[in-house]
């Protein structure tokens, strides 16, 4: 990394006071791991953690920029980054990285002064240790403290407007403000993106009243990137009927106008890289990215033919707004074969409708990061086996395919496509046992590849 960039962080670092590093560690909760920042205690450091978790590089200044702007340091903002309040505030809007509930809570606790604050240390002390409640406990240490005690999250604001409704009604009312924008956004969420209906092509003005539709208008669409394991270090372990799979997603997506490529047989460390690799492409002639993997694995993780392990959660946040902003506000989609535990999942059919022997992958995550616009499609939910044929391919690939081919012309979106396989692998029995696909989406809008004439 470039002498000039370490040069501007040592800069910006050595401009943080202590209350500062408080501030900057409570905004960025949702991106650290709480035990990772509770160990650090000064800004050297901090800065050091963003640029592990990739939040911040030498061109990648936006959540730096965002922080700063938060916690009023306009000054570094300016002289250090070249950025204004003004820039930052239209930079902002629909990219922010601070969760409006932890601005909400920042925004209180920079409100009230040092007599609030012990008002609210005095009707906390049925719900939190005294240890916790010491005289110099920020407002900030407070909000982590009824957080983890379940007092206070996202969606249930109601203890802390009941405390603040006794002496500080002002700042109450910001809190029913933030929940009225909240329920309005949900209701206009529900309005704007109802589950299709429609399955014919003359319908596809009315889907588009009901629904908003992210753009395909570029020709190739985007990437397709199948990163398929079938050989491994050990033979015992080799993957039969990948080949098959990734045969079928290039002859889907080939047909859908998706530049298409395969990478065989990674080690978890080059699987990172490829990943990596391809969010760090300029994509702004793109429409979306699409991600196949093809490999065995255990839960949140997928191995590479070395038998190394690389998290999911890792490869998924390369394509966030943040480290990949030439595909923000565009829709990235992992698909995911892959096993996340060992259990067989119980079955209640009594039919057996597969051919050919079956062989067992594991699947993946258990969540995804939360940020906009992207979607995962799992082989199965945690804990349980996946199956794949040794002659025709996995049950879930293949059941995906299938249904792109048949549902991509009548304009489903993807995330109904997705349920019809998860309604066809449910019905199938498997040697006894049965698989449970998942989805995992934040899509905004309507996820509809457009089929060539």
């Amino acid at each position: 990394m470039s002498t000039e960039f370490h040069k501007l962080l040592f800069e910006i670092s050595e401009a943080l006071v202590t209350e500062e590093l408080a501030a900057l560690k409570f905004l960025s909760l949702e991106h650290v791991p709480r035990r990772k920042l509770e160990a650090i205690h000064e800004p050297k450091a901090f800065l050091e953690v963003l640029q592990e978790k990739d939040m911040i590089g030498a061109g990648n200044l936006f959540f730096l920029k965002e922080l700063l702007y938060r916690i009023h340091r306009i000054d570094l903002l300016t002289a250090q980054l070249g950025s204004s309040r003004e820039e930052m505030e239209r930079e902002l809007r629909g990219r922010a990285r601070v969760s409006p509930y932890r601005q909400l809570l920042y925004g209180i606790a920079e409100d009230l002064t040092s007599e609030d604050v012990r008002s609210v240390k005095f009707l906390l002390q049925k719900q939190l240790p005294k240890t916790k409640l010491q005289e110099n406990a920020s407002m900030l240490q407070l909000f982590l403290e009824m957080e983890i005690n379940g007092i206070i999250k996202e969606d249930n604001l109601t203890m802390l407007k009941d405390i603040l409704q006794r002496f500080r009604a002002d700042i109450k009312k910001k809190i029913d403000a933030y929940e009225e924008k909240k329920r309005e956004n949900y209701s206009r969420e529900e309005v704007r993106y109802p589950v299709s209906v429609s399955v014919h092509p003359e319908e596809k003005g009315a889907a588009k009243q009901h629904g908003k539709i992210y753009k395909m208008k570029n020709i190739p669409h985007g990437y397709c990137l199948i990163l398929n394991n079938h050989i491994f270090r050990n033979p015992r372990y080799n993957r039969e009927g990948t080949l098959q799979d990734g045969e079928a997603v290039k002859r889907v997506f080939k047909w859908l106008q998706f530049e298409t490529i395969e990478y065989m047989d990674l080690e978890g460390k080059k699987i990172y890289e490829t990943i990596k690799e391809y969010s760090k492409k300029d994509h702004r002639n793109m429409d979306c990215f699409v991600c196949f993997i093809f490999s065995h694995g255990e839960k949140d993780k997928i191995k590479g033919v070395d038998d190394e392990c690389v998290n999911i959660e890792d490869l998924v946040s390369c394509f966030t707004g943040t480290n990949c902003p030439s595909l923000a506000g565009k829709p990235k989609v992992f698909i995911i074969q892959a096993c996340q535990g060992s259990v067989r999942h119980p079955s209640v059919a009594v039919e057996s409708d597969c051919s050919g022997p079956l062989e067992v992958d594991a699947s993946p995550l258990t969540s995804i990061p939360d940020k906009a616009d992207i979607l995962i499609g799992m082989a199965t939910v945690e804990d349980y086996l996946s199956y794949r044929s040794r002659k025709t391919g996995s049950v879930y690939i293949q059941s995906l395919c299938e249904k792109m081919e048949l549902l991509c012309p009548q304009r489903e979106d993807l995330q109904a496509i997705l349920t019809e396989v998860n309604n066809e692998v449910a019905k199938r029995e498997l040697e006894g046992a049965k698989q449970m696909p998942k989805i995992t989406s934040t899509l905004l809008k309507k996820l509809v590849f457009e089929v060539p004439q």
